[in-house]
């Protein structure tokens, strides 16, 4: 092989890993909505069903509809966490990207 094909390999497995890896980010980013009738009864103040306690394990994204119905209990810190309470958990995220770092179950303990 020549210095010419190396070159052009390189650059075009580099293009094709940095697309592999933006679908990734995007899809991992993807914000989930809760389904209209769940929605609803969060709105009239019902709880989560197990299926989606369940959901809320760490490393996953807090969904926005259970992050806007949840209790503060500890503000945003100098390292951009917060703690939530959701149905008798207490949950530590980031805020910026509502990633779950830590779940405490105050109703097991």
């Amino acid at each position: 092989m020549n210095l010419k094909s190396i070159v052009t390999f390189v650059i075009l497995l580099s293009l094709c890993s940095g697309s592999v890896f933006a679908a990734k980010v995007k899809d991992k980013n993807k914000d989930k909505t809760l389904p209209q009738g769940l929605q609803m009864k969060l709105d009239r103040g019902g709880s989560l069903p197990p299926g989606w306690q369940k959901k809320l394990v760490r490393g996953e994204i807090l969904v926005e509809p259970i992050y806007n119905h949840s209790e503060i209990v500890i503000p945003v810190d100098s390292e951009g966490l917060l703690t939530v309470r959701v149905e008798g958990k207490l949950i530590r995220l980031i805020e910026a990207t509502r990633e779950i770092i830590d779940i405490v179950d105050l109703l097991n303990h």
